[in-house]
């Protein structure tokens, strides 16, 4: 009986670390936070609603001006900072959701369950894959409406709407490092300053020129400017491939430097 017993518990728990266990408990927490971001009101406001009016608003404002001083459409600039804004905000949000997981001991009770361990953050990258798309999706639709247009062909346009998932996802991965290890949901949301700093001292916001000589060079360099410019070269035209390298560069290194301390914290969550 204690060997049947001890066969049952082997079985049982080889198949919380298959890979199809994996698969199937990736894709049902995937769905549970697409559902509950759906639901939530403020996740649809940072993603969806307060990016492209956000679009409309600095194309009414400082569209004409842009194109007067530059001859070109402040467009190409704006719709790709106004994507990446949204992914970065979006990420935040879902940070200040994690923390209230973990606080409600939601996580503790996932880590009881027949479910895989790799599964949380797992579903995690997916969903904020799928959210930062959908707000994509969202932002150049707008922005057609208003006279953005894609140049340089189909792969192009997939590479333009790439950039955006990667940069947000090595944010969210900034994001989940901090909401793990921190109890106050007020350090996760102070991370909207540092974007709202690389916002307006970038590229996307307005020309390279427009900013004092001195502080040019950190305003080309920084990585919103350097994505801008990067979806800007994909959709308008230009040389594309250093902006390219340089922003994959920079997720890969936020990735790394990130990876482990936030799948050390959720793992540390989810057992307190």
């Amino acid at each position: 009986m204690a060997l049947l017993a001890d066969r049952t518990n082997e079985t049982h728990t080889s198949s919380e670390v298959s890979v199809s266990a994996l698969a199937l408990h990736t894709l049902i927490q995937t769905q549970r936070l697409l559902l509950r971001w759906v639901r939530s009101p403020i996740t649809l406001l940072e993603t969806l609603i307060i990016p492209c009016l956000l679009l409309i608003m600095l194309d009414t404002v400082v569209g004409n001006q842009i194109q007067k001083f530059t001859g070109e459409s402040a467009l190409y600039g704006s719709a790709p900072m106004v994507a990446l804004i949204g992914a970065l905000s979006g990420a935040v949000v879902g940070g200040v959701l994690l923390g209230r997981e973990r606080d409600t001991g939601l996580l503790a009770r996932f880590w009881v369950l027949p479910v895989h361990r790799a599964s949380g953050l797992a579903s995690r990258i997916i969903a904020e894959g799928c959210r930062i798309f959908v707000g994509t999706i969202a932002v150049v639709l707008v922005g057609y409406l208003l006279g953005f247009r894609f140049h340089q062909g189909v792969a192009a346009t997939i590479a333009f709407l790439l950039v955006p998932i990667g940069f947000g996802l090595a944010f969210a991965t900034i994001v989940t490092a901090v909401a793990v290890f921190t109890a106050k949901a007020t350090l996760v949301e102070g991370i909207t300053i540092l974007t709202s700093l690389m916002m307006f001292f970038s590229t996307g916001f307005v020309p390279l020129a427009a900013y004092p000589t001195w502080i040019q060079p950190v305003v080309r360099n920084q990585p919103m400017s350097v994505a801008v410019d990067a979806m800007r070269a994909l959709a308008q035209g230009g040389p594309v491939a250093h902006l390219l390298g340089l922003t994959v560069a920079w997720s890969v290194g936020a990735v790394i430097l990130f990876a482990i301390p936030a799948t050390i914290g959720y793992r540390r969550a989810s057992r307190s």
